[in-house]
């Protein structure tokens, strides 16, 4: 039956309208205003750098261990007016990084790596942008590093944390091919020396080797931390976990929203013997991989204290014990880079790193979302431009489900040809819908037609739309990502206006108005899918189909410029598949009637 197929339909996008708003109402806009605050929070930081200076000692919370001995962070003031990266080389001796994907440097106070800039990324789609500022130093307002170091019993002396001063032996400028070496004794004969390495890509390796050469034995519990003094500036998104991030034990993956640690202050999950953990953002992310040569606990943390927030995640190791006259060595590797689809998982597989892919957030339905990843990106690399990519993508996939949807297009084309059948029906048992109903499934029985077939398209494409959505967020390779003309970032919304004549008028359009050309024509198409069907009789339906595709418009508008893009090239395709279908099964084609109809006087009830 006409009316339950177009009802069927309605429910079914309805619902998409509904889940669509409240999961993605946060839309891609927040990057490009988080990008925005950020710029304008580093033009201020050499403003706050002092007040912030004044909290900076009360970051050295001990990593967890009961009884340790808390390594504390230095409070080296900043002078006013340099950059972050500048006044924290002013601030303490530092070796420098430099790599194909890394610049910054690396503090011999504590060991810390805490100044990394990523190469390959800038600020904005402008490659004369700044280039993103992953790690700065603590007593900086946005101060976020790694650090490693170790923590024992008093009688084991003065151990590496945050406040000690290593001494760097020969080589000064760490690179793939050149490692750095520290070295630091202490007061009881421990002797430690540490080798950082860095790979072409994200990857530092730190090995530590401790040396007894006292007269007794020393227990040691080497420990990790990524410490974060602040948190994205805009509202997270349900799409996209942002925060407290890690693999390990037997609880497997952890995703702790900054606003579950804050709450919770501490939150310590089992020991483990594998795995890794971190603080990861939409694009980028700072993991710590301990050894697993001793069982660790990991741990996650918030602390408010003095008014500065900071957020945690550690490890602490079991007991490393170094007899005298005896040797340890222990590694730690640390992440600290850019999300790319192809290094994570490189890492994971080549290192062995447990479930290192579940550092980009694919989502429950990550067995639809990453081979979608790669099918876009291997096209990508064939074709030579993302958005080509997603055409193409688009193809494959009505392709695998064109069977469906081809039987599906029958049995609406099969329903058109019924249709004076089915009016017949009503009219006879017009004061009985119980008849009525009864003679309609007779009617589908004996012209063996599925009343719910009509469904099938729309609810084939919402688990696609998802994914797609999803593969456009959260994946790296999407940002920036230009396809022709006016669309420079396909992650970013159509950045034109109707309302400003697309440019023309001199005038800036509010966000809720930025209807760009891609809206537009996916609107069109849409209109013009939805105009294939006869007007639905019962006015309230009429009235959804009519509004439907300006809904869309409105909505999508404010979408990712790839996503438009697919949806308006997947309404031409449905509507060429559907027509040619329509066309060999004998039904009429509605939509140049519909269309006419839209402009002829409608009759008054007298008439």
């Amino acid at each position: 039956m006409e009316n339950n197929r177009n009802f069927f339909i309605t429910i079914a996008l309805s619902v998409l309208i509904l889940t669509v708003w409240q999961v993605f109402y946060m839309n891609p806009k927040i990057e490009s205003q988080r990008e925005t605050a950020r710029i304008e929070q580093e033009r201020t930081a050499a403003e706050q750098g002092q007040a912030a200076t004044n909290n900076a000692g009360a970051a050295g919370e001990a990593p967890g261990l009961p009884g340790s001995a808390t390594p504390g962070l230095p409070a080296a003031a900043s002078p006013a007016g340099e950059a972050p990266a500048a006044a924290a080389a002013a601030a303490s001796p530092r070796l420098t990084i430099d790599t194909p994907s890394l610049s910054g440097s690396i503090s011999l106070v504590g060991g810390r790596i805490d100044d990394v800039r990523l190469k390959r990324y800038h600020e904005t789609v402008d490659d004369r942008s700044p280039e993103i500022q992953l790690l700065n130093p603590p007593d900086k307002p946005h101060g976020y590093f790694a650090e490693v170091g170790f923590i024992g019993q008093p009688d084991a002396g003065a151990l590496p944390g945050a406040d000690t001063l290593w001494t760097a032996e020969g080589n000064q400028t760490l690179t793939p091919t050149t490692p750095v070496v520290l070295t630091f004794t202490n007061d009881k004969g421990l002797t430690f020396r540490r080798t950082i390495a860095v790979d072409q890509s994200y990857m530092f390796t730190i090995s530590d080797t401790v040396a007894n050469a006292g007269d007794k034995p020393a227990a040691l519990h080497n420990y990790g931390r990524v410490m974060r003094f602040d948190k994205p500036t805009t509202a997270s998104i349900y799409v996209l976990h942002e925060g407290l991030i890690g693999v390990t034990g037997e609880e497997g993956l952890q995703e702790i929203d900054y606003s579950d640690v804050e709450e919770a202050k501490q939150i310590k999950p089992g020991k483990s013997t594998d795995g890794w953990l971190g603080i990861t953002d939409k694009y980028w992310a700072v993991a710590l991989v301990p050894s697993g040569q001793q069982a660790f606990q990991p741990g996650y943390a918030y602390f408010d204290d003095n008014g500065r927030p900071r957020y945690r995640a550690d490890f602490v190791t079991d007991a490393i014990d170094v007899a005298p006259g005896a040797s340890a060595t222990v590694e730690t590797r640390v992440f600290a880079g850019a999300k790319e689809v192809g290094t994570i998982q490189a890492y994971e597989n080549d290192q062995k790193i447990r479930q290192f892919d579940l550092l980009i957030d694919w989502g429950w339905f990550y067995f639809i979302t990453k081979p979608m990843f790669y099918l876009i990106d291997w096209l990508y690399k064939a074709l030579g431009n993302f958005g080509l990519a997603i055409l193409a993508t688009t193809v494959v996939v009505k392709a695998i489900f064109f069977p469906l949807a081809n039987k599906s297009y029958k049995s609406m084309a099969n329903m058109k040809k019924v249709q004076p059948k089915m009016l017949e029906i009503r009219e006879k048992y017009a004061d009985d819908k119980m008849k009525q109903q009864q003679a309609m499934m007779e009617l589908y029985k004996t012209e063996k037609i599925n009343p719910l077939a009509g469904c099938w398209p729309v609810l084939i494409q919402i688990p696609v739309f998802f994914a797609l959505y999803k593969v456009l967020y959260v994946t790296i390779e999407m940002r920036h990502a230009p396809f022709f003309g006016w669309i420079q970032d396909l992650a970013a919304p159509d950045p034109t206006s109707v309302f400003n004549l697309f440019g023309l008028l001199p005038y800036t359009v509010p966000a809720f108005l930025l209807i760009g050309v891609w809206p537009l024509i996916m609107g069109v198409t849409m209109f013009l899918q939805m105009r294939m069907n006869p007007t639905p009789p019962d006015p309230t339906q009429a009235m959804i189909f009519n509004w439907m595709p300006v809904i869309f418009t409105f909505m999508l508008a404010s979408f990712p410029a790839g996503l438009v893009i697919y949806w308006a090239w997947n309404n031409f395709l449905s509507i060429v598949q559907q027509g040619v279908i329509m066309k060999r099964q004998g039904a009429k084609i509605e939509l140049w009637d519909n269309l006419i109809g839209l402009f002829k006087k409608k009759p008054t009830p007298a008439e």
